[in-house]
């Protein structure tokens, strides 16, 4: 498929008839496909299917193992159908249970693990399949797996209907009371149950100040100080766009924010617009306009004469990389150091989103964006659960709909269903120009109609990643020590996922971290290299970071700046968290 051609920085779409109606096509093919490109997965199993033929050694072994499942299989029935119990020999956690030693679910789980067995190795290792498309075979299949497990129904799951027999039936009344109330949810576009308890600006969000900028793209937050002294340079946060700012200022005990002005620090946070159909035409030169150098600008002029730390979230912190790069093309001095917290600046390897980043696939995304404006948060959400179906979708849905239990939601779970949309431009500029072309690390990113070079950025910086990552690898963040020409640069490696991993607290009992800094601009170690000689720290990465950042300020400390102080261009708007956070 043909890569669509976007204008360079014009919001206007000059694409030809011919290109407007296969548009229009993929969009409609969308509504049937859930939005997932069917001719990627058609290519990749006819390429499976080319390859296994014309290799007979692998198609006699997987002959030899379908008929070694079969006999084995009857083997354990002819054994089970004794009534002893006989484990079906599973390492999987789902039938760990002794009801799953019993006849007949040892024979539906012994038949199920042969059968998956025999997938697992029909497609792999077939010799000649293209890396994508044996990818790809591979999510499919096991994406069919977590479907056909016996655990997912009632018939095939003996802990369910033990439930059901002691409870008469009622966890199936209250599994459909709960599915009836999703189903009304989702119609209205309503939170999940339970969400309620997690309100911003009641029980997230909480944490005191003031906004004191607000433009088509950004509200700005001032927050207040809470020591008598503070570091001269501010903190300025730009989070992702793809979700709400309030996972850096969640409950009081795990608020990152609270903790940055708690240490003495003064902290600005970026709030993105929950853009619309009318913002369709905003652009990645936009986010940079409207949201990081006006953010700069605000915070310029609200705390004078002071250099800025700047801290990027996820793709705030590839936006903040690029915007850091221009600042120095520009020659332009404010910042005084960089924070990358779960960011990627080379897109060479992104890990399991690679599975829906393909020409076919972008287009067809691209098209749908086109048809509404935006990129709905359910979309994308609907993705990242297929990277994680197991966990994110089969047992919250049996535990729910079958068990009848409903999970209580905790804050974090509360704020990952308050999702954000993507204007059309900037989510298709962001998509072609990063993940799929990798511009960024090439050195072809264009800012403003000229390429930015990563090379550029010389200022102190520390790199986190997270060690569970699927959204932003820890290994592709790691690569941003190649691109920058830092003397004083730190990676830092927390446990924990792309969220929990960054919200960790400045206290957590499960968590470690390992670091290392380097004094030179061409020290490079594998990631492999880097882990054995990183310092590990049984502790939250918290404290190191804000170490670093104290390290990194002016001594002595001064007074802090009036909170919701005014400035040109500055007013005080009203109280944090703000109006655009809460827009739905």
């Amino acid at each position: 498929m043909s890569t669509p051609q976007l204008p360079s920085v014009a919001p206007v779409d000059t694409l030809s008839d011919e290109r407007q109606l296969r548009r229009h096509l993929y969009a409609q093919l969308a509504a049937v496909t859930g939005g997932i490109a069917p001719d990627d997965y058609i290519a990749a199993w006819w390429d499976w299917y080319l390859n296994l033929t014309q290799h007979p050694h692998k198609s006699s072994e997987l002959g030899s193992a379908a008929l070694e499942g079969a006999l084995d299989t009857w083997q354990f029935a002819l054994q089970a159908s004794s009534g002893t119990p006989l484990p079906p020999s599973s390492s999987d956690p789902r039938f760990a249970g002794a009801a799953w030693s019993q006849w007949p679910f040892n024979i539906y789980t012994r038949a199920y693990q042969n059968w998956a067995s025999w997938w697992q190795q029909a497609v792999s290792d077939v010799p000649g399949v293209a890396d994508k498309n044996a990818k790809l075979v591979n999510f499919a299949s096991s994406q069919i797996l977590e479907v056909a497990s016996p655990s997912n129904y009632l018939n095939t799951n003996p802990e369910l209907l033990e439930t059901t027999r002691t409870e008469s039936g009622q966890n199936l009344v209250r599994g459909f009371k709960h599915w009836v109330d999703d189903m009304q949810r989702t119609l209205n576009r309503g939170a999940p149950a339970g969400s309620e308890n997690f309100r911003v600006g009641e029980q997230v969000a909480v944490t005191p100040g003031k906004v004191v900028l607000r433009n088509r793209l950004i509200e700005l937050i001032q927050y207040a100080p809470q020591t008598p002294s503070v570091y001269a340079e501010p903190i300025l946060i730009t989070p992702a766009w793809i979700m709400k700012y309030y996972i850096l200022d969640l409950s009081p005990v795990n608020s990152l924010v609270r903790y940055l002005v708690s240490q003495g620090h003064t902290v600005f946070m970026i709030s993105w617009k929950n853009p619309n159909e009318a913002d369709r035409d905003l652009g990645m030169d936009d986010y940079l306009e409207l949201g990081l150098r006006a953010a700069l600008a605000a915070v310029s002029a609200l705390v004078p004469k002071a250099k800025i730390h700047t801290v990027g979230y996820c793709i705030g912190g590839t936006l903040l990389a690029i915007g850091a790069a221009a600042l120095a093309r520009d020659n332009d001095h404010r910042i005084a150091s960089l924070t990358t917290l779960a960011a990627q600046t080379d897109f060479s390897d992104p890990g399991e989103l690679s599975l829906f980043i393909s020409p076919s696939q972008l287009e067809m995304l691209e098209a749908v964006m086109h048809k509404q404006g935006v990129l709905a948060s359910d979309k994308m959400a609907a993705s990242f659960m297929l990277l994680r179906s197991r966990d994110l979708l089969w047992t919250p849905a049996v535990n729910k709909y079958l068990r009848g239990k409903l999970d209580t939601p905790n804050d974090l779970m509360a704020w990952n269903a308050d999702g954000t949309r993507m204007p059309w431009r900037m989510h298709t500029e962001y998509l072609y120009r990063l993940f799929l072309h990798n511009q960024l690390a090439l050195g072809q990113f264009p800012v403003a109609g000229e390429p930015i070079h990563l090379q550029s950025i010389t200022v102190p910086l520390f790199v986190v990643g997270t060690e569970t990552d699927h959204v932003a690898p820890w290994r592709s963040v790691y690569k941003m020590r190649a691109l920058t020409r830092s003397t004083d640069y730190t990676f830092l490696l927390t446990s924990g996922g792309h969220n929990a991993g960054i919200v960790s607290g400045p206290v957590h009992p499960r968590r470690r971290h390992r670091l290392m800094t380097w004094n030179d601009a061409t020290t490079v170690l594998s990631p492999e290299e880097w882990l054995k000689q990183a310092e590990m720290r049984a502790t939250s990465w918290w404290p190191s970071w804000q170490q670093w950042l104290r390290t990194h300020s002016s001594m002595p400390q001064v007074a802090p700046p009036a909170s919701g102080a005014t400035a040109e261009g500055c007013t005080v708007l009203g109280d944090a968290p703000g109006d655009y956070v809460r827009e739905k």
